[in-house]
């Protein structure tokens, strides 16, 4: 099997040594969690990691490939003008996945070497020991859940035909409004959403997560749904287990982190 891994994340800037310093701490479960994940990461040998953040270039009604032959990241932005990342991209997958998939889903190719946050944080805390690891990243589109699915399975139906040992990082945060001092405000909805996402994964239940009222998702103010959405279309069909790693919000927003054993 090429996919080898799958994994959901969050992506707190504060879980980066320079930004979080003592306050890391607020959030041990989840730099737990990233520990974990990149162990297994390290013991699946993959030679590629496809990462769908949604915080790059996204569009209305394409999603995005990036062909960046390199990748690089800082965190200058939350004030951490010393943190790097380097990464090679996996220009070769890319162009094959271009190839297979540009004429059935709308599809946007880029070239930018810039990673975004939602990428370069998770990247930054699984790859610390893989310096040969390609990168590519993909951001999802303004469509319907129904259409992430699909582009999920279809890319699924690309990779499976492949040797590459490929790696799905989902990257998202759930609901942005779980507690009084949350960035967007407390809405009693975002906890409705965050439980009833995370049960629906454990229960695998994809449907209901497709079926998500557009009104609750909007509430919730969250930024991963379509991300797992992606990853649930690639992981459809293949037996797999779903881990809970950790989940909290300690600022308001829920960070969830999720292992799926394939």
């Amino acid at each position: 099997m090429s996919i080898v891994f799958a994994a959901i994340v969050p992506h707190p800037p504060i879980l980066i040594p320079a930004i979080g310093k003592e306050n890391i701490n607020q959030l041990k479960a989840t730099a737990d969690a990233y520990f974990k994940l990149e162990e297994d990461l390290y013991a699946a040998q993959a030679e590629t990691i496809i990462i769908i953040s949604p915080h790059g270039q996204l569009q209305a009604e394409t999603f995005t490939l990036n062909l960046s032959p390199e990748f690089k990241g800082d965190f200058e932005k939350f004030g951490d003008l010393t943190t790097k990342l380097n990464l090679s991209g996996d220009v070769g997958l890319a162009y094959k996945i271009k190839e297979k998939l540009e004429t059935k889903v709308p599809l946007q190719l880029m070239s930018q070497p810039e990673l975004d946050h939602g990428a370069a944080i998770p990247l930054y805390l699984l790859t610390g020991h893989l310096p040969k690891i390609k990168i590519i990243t993909l951001g999802y589109a303004g469509l319907d859940l129904a259409a992430h699915y699909n582009f999920g399975q279809l890319l699924k139906n690309q990779l499976l035909n492949l040797n590459d040992r490929v790696a799905i990082i989902a990257s998202g945060d759930l609901s942005h409004r779980l507690s009084k001092n949350a960035p967007a405000g407390y809405s009693p909805k975002g906890k409705k959403f965050d439980k009833k996402l995370i049960d629906s994964l454990l229960k695998l239940e994809t449907d209901e997560i497709i079926k998500f009222k557009p009104e609750l998702i909007a509430e919730a103010e969250e930024c991963g749904l379509k991300s797992i959405i992606i990853l649930l279309g690639i992981l459809a069909g293949i037996k797999y287990e779903p881990q809970l790693l950790s989940y909290e919000f300690p600022f308001g927003v829920g960070y969830l982190t999720m292992n799926f054993k394939l």
